[in-house]
């Protein structure tokens, strides 16, 4: 519909580094067969993961998005044995995105400024940064992006373009993507047919008491795994460090109006409104063009005839709101009588635009023609440009500079802080000031330090200076903190008895899994050989089940769902006996019992809703090959290449080992 017909309402925020995840579900990349591939880096270029055509996928590229993406699937926090794996998934994604973006610039899809711009300005946060289309102002957008995305505005802006740019390029591929009717009746039985079976389980637990290892095979366990728990144990490091956190700072000093002047003075561009209107319209949409490109001349002169009614019965004295409501084809501000937010110039299309400016407060225009049909427009407010008052933006600007004041004190405090620290020593400057020094364990560079919370940066600091190496200055949530790192404590392979119990369970899950499969293959052999699944299960100490009738959808106690392993009984005649699956915890034999087909008269009433869903899966498989592809193809070419001693260093059980 019309960008500027939208009717006020709340908008979803986007949450905590949501751009960021948005690129990643578009990156298909659990999807590409064996991982990360390509050829090695020459060299092997130190801080650079990968090579993708000209741009490089950094060290620090990878630990910013697997610790963003940690977050988001790990609010809590993100086990340390699983940073390993995220870090893989961010390389993954940050090589799979650059592929995707250098196909796109190729094809001349990049995004633009103006494509940016208006994204800003109308997309999902657009009433965040332009509440009523008026800018929150440079230093309120910066607030707001560090706050909710904890990236620069330039970082923001970049990710946003990339957005732009992928979505681009999934409209280009996925545009000719259609569904048959073939194939929809298809989906319909798959998701309508329904059978009934009876199943034997092997309960993986009833195995797994039959399994109790030996000393000796524990350790020659141990001894096997080797490689795998080298250096299980991460680096771990102690520090110190002193928090100077604006909230606490004694006799902080509070914001004068000549502060407030001097932040006025210098901001007045961001206190300029624009020449606005508030209107009504009601709108007569027109037909588009087919695909000969020609209109339909005898719809646009029927809703030519419809907008003159319709302004005649306006003429007449009839209501505005109560047309608008009853005629309008923006359904959306039909509701609220036609009513338009504040416009400023540049948000509507010329013709609307021109007509809604050139009206006084109160008037009401005559048919106005756009691209979208035939508009007929009232003003009911009408501000012309002017530079609010100091006192007018006071309310708005107070928090801005008491942050920033409060953020001078904190910064000069640190410089002067640090400077002593470096002479006199972290512990004696402290104390000179009044302020209290913290000293940690030895923590791993994951860990969420007491007054620092979950701070990469301050961990990044503190694993990257030598013990006792000057006390450096860092940019923490709650403000700065002078740290210095004591003692490193480096990574270790643990002993047989630092895992003796975690190994013990390891080697028990794994020897019952084995002969969990191997006894259910035994149990599915035997009751086809003898054409007999309760007898099979009888001897083989399996316990015998049936369903009730059930679709694709549902789900079976010890089967789980439908849709997944199970499904192949959905293929099977009354009668046959097919498996084993895996059903979580057991081992499942089916033999089908009943098979009943659904009706084809039901086929019609689901069959739109179904065109969507099945359409929506048909994209995504087109753009997984076509990524897939891509990727092979650059592979192919010497586009992409990896550093493998990086990613090595990356996907280690620390994660970011130096």
């Amino acid at each position: 519909m019309i960008r500027f017909l939208q009717t006020p309402g709340p908008v979803k925020k986007i949450l905590l580094g949501g751009l960021l995840l948005i690129i990643c579900v578009m990156m298909v990349v659990t999807l590409i067969p064996g991982g990360i591939l390509g050829d090695a880096l020459a060299g092997g270029t130190a801080g650079t993961v990968a090579k993708v055509g000209s741009e490089h996928v950094t060290v620090q590229d990878v630990q910013q998005l697997a610790r963003q993406m940690g977050r988001q699937q790990f609010p809590r926090g993100l086990p340390q044995q699983l940073m390993p794996f995220m870090m893989q998934r961010a390389a993954e994604t940050l090589i799979m995105q650059n592929v995707v973006l250098a196909e796109a610039d190729r094809m001349g899809l990049s995004a633009s400024d103006e494509e940016l711009r208006y994204e800003l300005q109308h997309g999902p946060i657009s009433r965040e940064i332009f509440p009523n289309g008026n800018f929150i102002g440079q230093d309120a957008y910066q607030s707001f992006v560090q706050n909710q995305f904890q990236l620069s505005v330039a970082q923001f802006e970049q990710l946003v373009k990339k957005d732009l740019t992928i979505r681009k390029l999934r409209s280009v591929i996925e545009g000719g993507v259609t569904v048959s009717n073939a194939e929809l009746m298809d989906e319909y039985r798959r998701q309508n047919m329904k059978v009934k079976f009876e199943y034997a389980v092997l309960s993986l637990d009833d195995v797994a008491k039959s399994v109790t290892p030996t000393e000796s095979e524990l350790r020659a366990y141990y001894e096997k795994n080797q490689e795998s728990l080298k250096n299980a144990i991460p680096e771990q490091r102690k520090a110190a460090f002193v928090m100077i956190d604006a909230t606490k700072l004694p006799n902080a000093a509070k914001p004068t109006n000549e502060d407030f002047k001097s932040y006025y003075q210098a901001h007045q561009d961001e206190f300029r409104v624009p020449d606005s209107v508030t209107v009504r319209h009601i709108l007569i949409k027109t037909p588009e063009a087919g695909p000969d490109a020609k209109v339909d001349q005898a719809a646009v002169d029927g809703a030519r005839a419809k907008a003159e009614d319709v302004l005649k019965q306006l003429k007449a004295g009839a209501k505005f709101d109560a047309l608008a409501k009853k005629y309008s084809d923006d359904k959306g501000s039909a509701a609220e009588g036609g009513l338009l937010g504040p416009i400023t110039r540049g948000r509507t299309v010329p013709e609307f635009e021109q007509a809604a400016f050139s009206l006084n407060k109160g008037e009401t225009s005559g048919i106005v023609k756009s691209s979208y049909g035939f508009h007929i427009i009232r003003v009911d407010d009408k501000t012309s440009a002017h530079l609010q008052s100091l006192d007018e933006v006071r309310a708005r600007i107070e928090p801005i500079v008491a942050r920033q004041k409060a953020q001078a004190e904190v910064d000069k405090l640190a410089r002067t802080l640090e400077t002593e620290s470096r002479a006199q020593g972290l512990e004696k400057a402290a104390a000179a000031r009044g302020l209290q020094i913290t000293t940690t364990e030895f923590v791993s560079r994951e860990a969420s330090l007491p007054g620092v919370g979950n701070a990469p940066e301050f961990m990044e600091a503190i694993f990257a200076n030598k013990p006792m190496s000057p006390p450096v200055s860092v940019r923490v949530p709650e403000g700065i903190a002078i740290a210095q790192t004591l003692d490193v404590r480096p990574p270790a392979t643990p002993t047989f008895e630092q895992v003796r119990d975690r190994l013990a369970q390891q080697f028990k899950q794994e020897r019952s899994q084995a002969m969990l499969q191997q006894k259910s293959q035994e149990l599915a052999d035997r009751a086809r050989s003898e054409h007999n699944l309760k007898s099979a299960a009888k001897a083989l100490g399996a316990t015998v089940k049936s369903s009730d009738l059930v679709t694709a959808a549902q789900q079976v106690p010890d089967v789980g769902a439908m849709s997944g392993q199970a499904s192949i009984i959905f293929d099977a005649k009354p009668g046959e006996i097919v498996g084993p699956v895996a059903g979580g915890q057991s081992g499942i034999v089916m033999q089908l019992v009943e098979k009943q087909e659904p009706p084809a008269a039901e086929f019609e009433k689901s069959k739109e809703e179904m065109r969507e869903s099945l359409l929506a899966r048909k994209r995504g498989e087109v753009m997984e090959l076509y990524v897939t592809n891509l990727r092979q193809s650059m592979e192919k070419d010497g586009k992409i290449k990896l550093n493998q001693k990086e990613l090595a260093r990356l996907t280690t059980s620390s994660g970011t080992n130096d």
